[in-house]
């Protein structure tokens, strides 16, 4: 999943910290030049885990990540913590931020995490380490993220990854059921997504590589936003990209096409903790009490509630923990 991190979907929370511009400020320049504990203070990764009681979790504003976020911070709240929401455009920025401990705890995609960090820690073009295994894809991902000082908790059953979708006229008018179909059609392909689909390996360059697909231009709208779903809709694009787990690319005229290459690695949801403040046992607890009954369909669903009857992220996350029997 390469496009995690598009633009905040929905109205201002009560719980949400809002990010002032000197913060930002403060955010863009570690995402510049935060690569992990420096070499003194490296003894951060082997130090006892931090159980700070004020932790501040970071979403990526879209709506699956909002919806994490806001049932962790339940969780970690029923479980006497203070936990306040943060949100940050993407990867790119809130990374930097957990390693810095400005951002404590996000909810993250194990193999899109995985290749992240191997290509900040060993170059662009290192080869991928994510596997569609999850036992493989786990400890390449640990190894990376220990010595940024990040605990990786275990991964819960619900997963998602990267999906492509085009207008259903389109898809008819030239027989698109496939990314390969779309390839071999030689059509030329404006992509509505995040703007960081450049370069990640699983959107624009891996359509390309893979299935030849011609993506001539990267819209910047975002992932799955409501804005990027209508500039296919209206043949501004061709193609956007979202999530397997969105529940509302049929409400925009919009079919998704299968990755008949297997593209998109299987992403399953993971907390990532800033170790020196949130590694303890307590923090883990807590967060794990959502991977024992959270799946890819209540995603779905969940999704669907926020972006087709448009509920508050904060009331669809607390009524499914209700429901779940976790509050």
């Amino acid at each position: 999943m390469s496009g995690r991190g598009g633009e905040l979907v929905g109205g201002l929370r009560r719980t949400r910290r809002r990010l002032h511009l000197g913060a930002l400020l403060a955010l863009v320049l570690l995402a510049g030049c935060a690569t992990g504990p420096s070499l003194e203070n490296r003894g951060q990764v082997t130090a006892a885990p931090g159980d700070s009681k004020h932790l501040s979790i970071g979403s990526a504003g879209f709506t699956e990540s909002e919806l994490l976020a806001q049932m962790y911070a339940v969780l970690l709240r029923k479980a006497g913590y203070e936990a306040g929401i943060l949100t940050v455009g993407n990867r790119e920025l809130y990374e930097p931020s957990l390693e810095s401990g400005q951002i404590d705890v996000v909810p993250e995609y194990a193999a899109t995490f995985a290749d992240w960090l191997n290509a900040k820690t060993n170059g662009a073009d290192a080869d991928p380490v994510a596997s569609p295994d999850l036992g493989t894809t786990m400890r390449a991902l640990r190894a990376l993220a220990t010595p940024r000082g990040l605990t990786v908790l275990p991964p819960g059953r619900a997963v998602d990854q990267n999906a492509f979708a085009v207008a259903a006229p389109y898809a008819e008018q030239h027989r698109l059921k496939t990314l390969s179909d779309l390839g071999r059609a030689k059509l030329p392909v404006r992509l509505a997504a995040g703007d960081e689909c450049v370069q990640r390996p699983f959107c624009a360059p891996g359509l390309k590589r893979t299935y030849g697909i011609d993506i001539t231009a990267v819209d910047p709208k975002g992932v799955g936003t409501t804005p990027a779903k209508q500039a296919v809709q209206n043949g501004q694009d061709q193609m956007v990209l979202t999530t397997s787990t969105d529940a509302t690319v049929e409400q925009f005229g919009l079919v998704f096409l299968e990755d008949d290459k297997k593209l998109q690695n299987a992403d399953y949801v993971v907390p990532v903790v800033n170790r020196a403040r949130a590694g303890s046992a307590r923090v883990a607890a807590a967060l794990g009490k959502l991977n024992s009954v959270l799946t890819t369909e209540d995603l779905a669903e969940l999704n669907q509630r926020v972006d087709s009857w448009r509920r508050l992220p904060e009331d669809v996350a607390r009524d499914y923990l209700r429901k779940k029997g976790l509050l």
